[in-house]
């Protein structure tokens, strides 16, 4: 009998015990997820390398987000794939506030690119707001015998074999802008892809290629140092940022092609935290800096609400599916 209760103590004992690790254990974990959003690190990806427009207002972005949350930001550019390869992964990451992505005009492109990708662009993603948007910028190379849109226009169809144009990748925002340009004015010109509007543009800066649409924000720096030679706005009224600038449709009659930038989380991604991200985001695009910063450079902050981005990337589908599919333009 003694052995039995000394047997029965020993389980009680041990059953409590394990019970109150338990407890324990639970009471960690609460207290884990009670933790105030953001406890560590922010991961943004840039589907693109360094050095273009995204990659810029990313940095900015997280710079200020940094500042705020007191955690850092860290910005992982994964080029490759015209954004494929950065928003599969964006796509698959955990939808706990810790991993975000920057994206562009080509996020709403890509659908009508490929016959099938590796996630759903709208389904697979969580709107947080609109950032930002611009015109595109149409630059030349200085050697370019070309000082408005019309000498180049008239180039392009003089010239034997036409001329190179760069883009930061197959089915970009400036690939695009160039194939409406080339089917609007009845000119010919070689399409040269980059990883990047970066890369793109340190070629088009060396004479490697002779013109390119891109953000008004990554060419206006070296437009102003001689650099490059800017040609025209893609946008209807002329931009605040350079207001002597012709745009494109003062010649080609119709003519606007937009940049713009979004931020997503993963889809499920809970509505607190899209709140307080979408929030800071909002403030600090608001501020007097950053404003003056985008604005000098052609780049306008919007702030949009989670669902005004939804139905905004919903129209941006439909459009561009629709320029993609009368251009004929496939890439698998």
């Amino acid at each position: 009998m003694a052995v039995c209760a000394s047997r029965s103590s020993f389980i009680i004992h041990h059953s409590a015990l394990f019970a109150a690790i338990i407890v324990a254990l639970s009471m960690t974990g609460a207290a884990a997820l009670a933790q105030p959003y953001p406890s560590r690190p922010i991961r943004l990806i840039v589907p693109y390398p360094p050095g273009g427009a995204t990659d810029i207002v990313a940095r900015m972005l997280g710079q200020k987000l940094g500042d705020v949350f007191g955690q850092q930001v860290v910005i992982d550019n994964r080029a490759g794939g015209g954004q494929v390869i950065g928003t599969d992964l964006a796509a698959k990451a955990a939808p706990d506030g810790y991993t975000l992505i920057l994206v562009s005009i080509t996020h709403t492109i890509n659908p009508a690119l490929h016959k099938k990708l590796p996630y759903d662009s709208i389904k697979d993603f969580t709107p947080i707001t609109l950032v930002a948007a611009s015109p595109q910028i149409l630059i030349v190379h200085p050697s370019v015998a070309a000082k408005s849109v019309s000498e180049l226009i008239a180039l392009a169809k003089g010239k034997a074999g036409g001329l190179n144009y760069a883009s930061s990748g197959n089915g970009s925002g400036g690939h695009l802008a160039m194939e409406l340009f080339k089917s609007m004015t009845g000119t010919r010109m070689t399409h040269i892809p980059y990883k990047g509007a970066g890369p793109a543009l340190t070629d088009l800066i060396a004479g490697q290629t002779q013109a390119m649409f891109t953000s008004p924000l990554a060419a206006l720096p070296h437009v102003k140092t001689g650099k490059l030679r800017a040609l025209a706005m893609a946008s209807k009224t002329r931009s605040l940022a350079a207001p002597d600038l012709a745009t494109v449709g003062e010649t080609v009659p119709g003519y606007e092609a937009s940049l713009w930038y979004g931020l997503l989380a993963p889809a499920g991604t809970a509505k607190p935290i899209v709140a307080r991200l979408h929030g800071e985001v909002v403030t600090a695009l608001k501020l007097s800096d950053v404003v003056e910063r985008l604005s000098s450079q052609g780049v306008e902050p919007i702030g949009s609400t989670p669902e005004e981005l939804a139905a905004f990337m919903q129209s941006e589908t439909a459009k561009w599916g629709k320029v993609v599919r009368e251009a004929n333009i496939r890439l698998d």
